[in-house]
């Protein structure tokens, strides 16, 4: 099969020039011998904020929610049938969550009173359902209390949409004090929308608390741990780093409900549950039933970092709350508590086991550090009282941790007053790494492939921390992952790969987003209860993630960079560990172009690779019918001499990998 492939190609090349032979053709020339800097092995990554039911309901494989029964409406999620009410009288049973002194921040438990000899029910919806696979094992634990031992039996069953039962375990109830019961039961059917059913026998009063159900198959088969399609197409990306926990979530609506990272560690149970800042801010996609149980917290975060071989990159408060939102500002003379969280986190990031936090992650599970090398300060503020509160933090941080890279914001927007105040400040300061964000249309991704060209050398690196090209306009319901919002992206990152002498990391966003719980599109990567696919845009992110090389190359077309020229755009790179030479060609034409590279520098062997990603319509996008509908396509290139000559598709993203000959 091979063999007839490179027969196809080299067949259709002949075709091609023989048919056009007056077509004008693109010469670029690439000197491989003359590094221009080295790529930074963070230069592509991946942002992860929980929007979307990206943590709970996503990534954090729980299938149970409001598990503690601690959401604002206790019983959010809980379905209670056979409860017939009346104004008189209860004639089945009643579940009421009540306090728990012992555990402040899972206060709540569910008080269960049957009396009714033919049992009692509670159903968890999950989110949106919950997605069980035929043959596959679930694992469910709860904590009960069984009073006077009036319950016999706690029958657990998974049902389908027409109730039927499709899985069943049971536990018997020992105990009139708290205990931790576990069980084990198998899937009979795949259902992307069963939920659970428990039944109590017996009558009398029983408490339960952190009822809990989690898939067997976790990533690295962690106990309660990570889905496992989600995290293999994390993984599969190679990136260099893993920016968390967002995103907005940091600021928080308010500075109460900001994400405060001491409250995400810790024993699962004893973390305090949340609402989702997303839950209510969109009117086109509300989701009340959004909360955070921090199952997912800033330990899992960073173990999940190690896992896929990416430097965390964490995000804290900085003492402002979402300017969209009340902007509310901690005062200067009480920041304190906010900076000491910083120090804390770096501590318990990298501390021995003989401090305090890092005591707690080895407690935890992790007695090594996890070389932490970056934190930022803020998301994305603006305005004077954010360089105000960033001096503060940039000083005490350095002062004790002088090697940690602080990653500072320049507002919401890659251009305007705040943006231009932000980053005049910022290079004032020194400052080391400057976030920038842009969801913009895919004709400003093109047009802007120069942007970083004539950025200070010497200045401030850059972290292109949140982009995506928008279809319609930004945070906008019917945005699309279409393909020439794909390739427009890819045209635009042909430009930051060809400045890394200033862009030293940059990423996508929002990474996840539930098909049936959304508040924001596009999202790179979309799933369900059952599945999970990458968009077009999740290709062209991997292509250039995988393909980043450790050295940058010129590639120019008489004597300039290819950027947009032609409706043509262009980096390279050599790899030293891999003994290859990539170069990245994107053809945002509705025409195909005869492209033509003449490599200088080496020489190279006969057979390398080229990896196409292309679709025929600007509309065309992946979808859980078609999920690999735009994907890449790679076969063999048989290289004759320094030069190589390629026809680039229209509307297409193009990798050409060319072994160095072995000297």
């Amino acid at each position: 099969m091979k063999n007839k492939t490179i027969t196809k190609i080299i067949i259709g090349g002949l075709l091609f020039s023989g048919l056009y032979a007056n077509a004008q053709k693109t010469i670029l020339e690439v000197d491989v011998a003359k590094t221009i800097t080295k790529i930074q092995p963070t230069m592509f990554g991946l942002f992860f904020e929980d929007i979307n039911f990206a943590a709970d309901g996503g990534l954090y494989a729980e299938m149970i929610k409001n598990r503690s029964f601690e959401f604002d409406k206790p019983l959010m999620g809980w379905e209670q049938p056979n409860t017939k009410r009346s104004s008189l009288n209860m004639l089945s049973g009643t579940a009421t969550p009540i306090n728990v002194v012992e555990n402040k921040n899972n206060s709540n438990f569910c008080r269960i009173l049957i009396n009714d000899a033919k049992g009692y029910e509670i159903i968890n919806e999950g989110f949106r359902g919950m997605g069980v696979k035929k043959d596959a094992q679930y694992n469910l634990s709860l904590k009960a209390a069984n009073h006077d031992g009036a319950i016999k039996k706690i029958i657990f069953q998974f049902i389908d949409k027409d109730k039927k039962v499709i899985g069943e375990t049971s536990i018997i109830p020992t105990s009139n004090d708290w205990k931790n019961y576990t069980a084990e039961f198998t899937a009979t059917e795949t259902e992307a929308k069963a939920k659970l059913r428990i039944t109590f026998e017996g009558t009398g009063t029983i408490d339960v608390d952190m009822i809990s159900l989690f898939p067997e198959d976790t990533w690295k088969n962690r106990k309660n741990g990570l889905r496992t399609d989600l995290v293999q197409l994390l993984y599969d990306m190679k990136p260099g780093f893993l920016r968390f926990p967002g995103g907005c979530i940091v600021e928080g609506r308010t500075l109460a409900d900001r994400y405060q990272w001491k409250k995400s560690v810790g024993k699962v149970e004893e973390r305090k549950t949340m609402i989702n800042r997303w839950n209510v801010e969109f009117s086109h996609k509300q989701t009340p039933d959004y909360f955070q149980s921090f199952g997912l917290g800033f330990y899992e975060y960073f173990q999940l970092s190690e896992d896929i071989g990416a430097s965390p990159l964490p995000i804290l408060s900085c003492g402002m709350a979402c300017q969209y939102n009340t902007g509310e500002l901690a005062d200067m003379k009480d920041l304190d508590p906010y900076i000491q969280d910083a120090l804390d986190l770096i501590e318990f990031a990298n501390g021995d086991q003989n401090t305090a936090w890092g005591k707690l992650r080895a407690d935890m599970g992790h007695p090594k550090p996890f070389n932490l090398k970056f934190i930022g300060v803020g998301n994305e503020q603006w305005g004077p009282d954010y360089i105000e509160r960033y001096k503060v933090f940039e000083k005490a941080i350095k002062a004790k941790y002088p090697n940690i890279i602080i990653v500072s914001g320049s507002g919401p927007s890659p251009d305007g007053e705040h943006f231009d105040f932000g980053m005049a400040e910022l290079k004032k300061l020194n400052a080391q790494l400057i976030d920038e964000h842009y969801y913009k249309s895919p004709q400003w991704f093109r047009e802007n492939a120069t942007r970083y060209d004539n950025y200070d050398r010497k200045g401030p690196k850059i972290f292109a921390g949140e982009y995506a090209a928008q279809s319609v306009s930004g945070a906008n319901p019917n945005n699309r992952n279409n393909w020439e919002c794909a390739f427009s992206e890819a045209a635009f990152m042909t430009g930051l790969e060809r400045n890394a002498e200033v862009v030293n990391l940059t990423s996508y966003a929002p990474l996840m987003a539930h098909e049936d719980a959304w508040q924001w599109t596009p999202d790179m990567i979309w799933f369900n209860n059952l599945q999970a696919y990458g968009s077009a845009n999740y290709y062209v992110q991997k292509l250039f993630s995988t393909n980043k090389g450790t050295d940058l190359l010129s590639i120019t077309k008489d004597g300039k960079p290819l950027t947009g020229q032609n409706d043509l755009y262009a980096s390279a790179v050599k790899d030293l560990n891999s003994k290859e030479v990539i170069v990245k060609l994107i053809n945002t034409s509705s025409k195909s172009q005869e492209v033509n590279v003449d490599l200088k520098g080496t020489k190279f062997a006969s057979k390398g690779t080229i990896i196409t990603l292309t679709s025929p319509n600007l509309e065309d996008e992946n979808t859980f019918a078609s999920p690999k509908k735009i994907s890449p396509k790679e076969s063999e290139y048989i290289l004759k001499g320094e030069n190589a000559p390629l026809n680039l598709a229209a509307y297409s993203v193009t990798v050409l990998k060319l072994k160095m000959a072995q000297k």
